[in-house]
């Protein structure tokens, strides 16, 4: 329990994809111009990191070591297909959106690497267990981002009006560069709150 527990938390904070690792970014800066694109997306790469990463995991023994990556790349795309699939038959609008990054989603370095470094090498539960946080880390990334970007450039909050009837929107929110802006800010606090919990830890 404790070892599923040490697995969630690190991809979540850690090791978080976004915040800590930055690597992942090109769908990050491009979808996160509203927190609904960003959930959208967060739960479409959590749906294959944590599906794929069990898969693997299952099969792990029996693929042998010459072809796994192969393997891992058919089975990653077997579920992204399958959200790809969902997301243009349940929520067209939101497929249309995010648009090529769904089929992008399995050349996600995220995935990949999970699957060859952590479940290819540990049982379903641990690997379900890592990819879930790895997953939710992921989307509480795009989330956070997508969240300061449409309140600031829109002043909405998941389509809803948040701000005051006189606020003038920050367009530059809703463009590349204000995708970079929020990044180097909200990766700073991470950061900042990340060393204070650091420094706390050894004083006690």
């Amino acid at each position: 329990m404790v070892n599923l527990v040490k697995d969630f938390w690190n991809g979540v904070w850690d090791e978080n994809t976004i915040f800590k690792l930055q690597i992942g970014m090109c769908p990050t800066l491009a979808v996160s111009t509203s927190a609904q694109n960003g959930l959208a997306m967060g739960l479409a790469t959590t749906f294959v990191l944590v599906c794929s990463s069990a898969l693997v995991s299952l099969v792990r023994k029996l693929v042998p070591n010459e072809v796994r990556i192969p393997v891992y790349v058919v089975i990653i795309a077997t579920f992204v297909t399958v959200v790809d699939l969902f997301l243009k038959a349940a929520f067209p609008d939101i497929h249309a959106v995010l648009g090529i990054f769904i089929p992008l989603i399995v050349v996600n370095c995220v995935i990949l690497a999970r699957a060859e470094a952590f479940a290819g090498k540990m049982p379903v539960h641990r690997s379900a267990a890592d990819a879930l946080g790895f997953g939710i880390g992921f989307m509480i990334a795009l989330v956070t981002l997508g969240s300061i970007r449409e309140i600031l450039g829109m002043g909405t909050w998941f389509g809803m009006r948040v701000m005051p009837a006189g606020y003038v929107p920050w367009s530059i929110m809703v463009l590349p560069p204000g995708a970079f802006i929020t990044l180097g800010f909200v990766v700073a606090a991470v950061n900042l709150i990340s060393r204070r919990s650091t420094a706390t830890s050894r004083s006690s």
